[in-house]
């Protein structure tokens, strides 16, 4: 069984994030393209933002450091460390209030997935 240690990786992606022009930095940590389950670590530097972009499908959004505005064209939350956000299933963005680390969670349908190659 294998474990990550989030706070390190929260800390040397906020340090990557400083270090690039775009201010963020990302690590795949559940296995990716042949799953339906896919959780990445987002850091992302105090201003910056992922554009608006449409949901992958089911989806949670937790906040492991920081504050981030979440919102789509109907709605914005504000979610701070400890939160957790259902992203809705519509065009959406999100903008670091502070430097700030999230968890996204996916689920993609089964139709998407790419095979492993062999």
């Amino acid at each position: 069984m294998d474990a990550v240690r989030l706070p390190d990786l929260v800390d040397d992606h906020l340090a990557e994030a400083r270090r690039h022009d775009h201010g963020r930095s990302a690590q795949a940590l559940h296995p990716g393209r042949q799953h339906q389950l896919r959780q990445t670590l987002i850091a992302m530097v105090e201003g910056t933002a992922l554009g608006e972009h449409q949901a992958p499908g089911e989806a949670t959004l937790q906040v492991l450091r920081g504050r981030v505005r979440l919102s789509s064209a109907d709605s914005a939350t504000e979610a701070s460390a400890g939160d957790l956000v259902i992203i809705p299933a519509e065009r959406h963005d999100l903008h670091a209030l502070e430097d700030a680390a999230v968890l996204l969670t996916t689920i993609v349908p089964l139709t998407t997935i790419v095979p492993e190659e062999s």
